[in-house]
C-alpha cells in the first residue's frame, strides 16, 4: 500500500475589539509559505452534499479600494482560468475572460 501524504495550509486572522479583521496571514509549508502578510482572502469550499458553495470572504481594514478592485478582477482571471482546466469549456471561458475585460474597462484598470 502507498503511503497517504497531506499538505497543511493554515490562515491566521488578528481582529479588533469589535471582531474587524486587522492582519491576515496564511501558511503553505509546502509552497515555502510561512506566515506570509495580506490584505484579502477569499476561499471557496464545495459542499457535495448539499450542492453548495460554502465561503469565507475576508478583508482588512486598511485594504485600499482601488487595490481591492485590482484583487477582484485577478481573482475573476483566475477563476476563468480554472474553470477552464476544470471543464475544457472554451465557449464559457472565452464569455468568462470578455466579461473580465469589460470589467478591467468600467473599472479603468487598464490605464497606465
Amino acid at each position: 500500500m502507498s503511503e497517504k501524504m497531506t499538505s497543511k495550509i493554515e490562515l491566521n486572522v488578528e481582529l479588533d475589539a469589535n471582531r474587524v479583521p486587522e492582519k491576515l496571514y496564511w501558511t503553505a509549508q509546502d509552497g515555502g509559505i510561512t506566515n506570509e502578510e495580506a490584505k484579502a482572502m477569499m476561499l471557496a469550499v464545495w459542499d457535495s452534499k448539499v450542492q453548495e458553495t460554502l465561503r469565507i470572504d475576508l478583508w482588512t481594514k486598511d485594504m485600499p479600494v482601488d487595490e481591492m478592485k485590482v484583487f477582484f478582477h485577478q481573482t475573476l482571471v483566475a477563476m476563468s482560468d480554472t474553470f477552464n482546466r476544470a471543464t475544457q469549456d472554451e465557449k464559457m471561458t472565452a464569455t468568462m475572460k470578455d466579461f473580465c475585460d469589460y470589467f478591467a474597462e468600467k473599472l479603468e484598470l487598464n490605464k497606465s
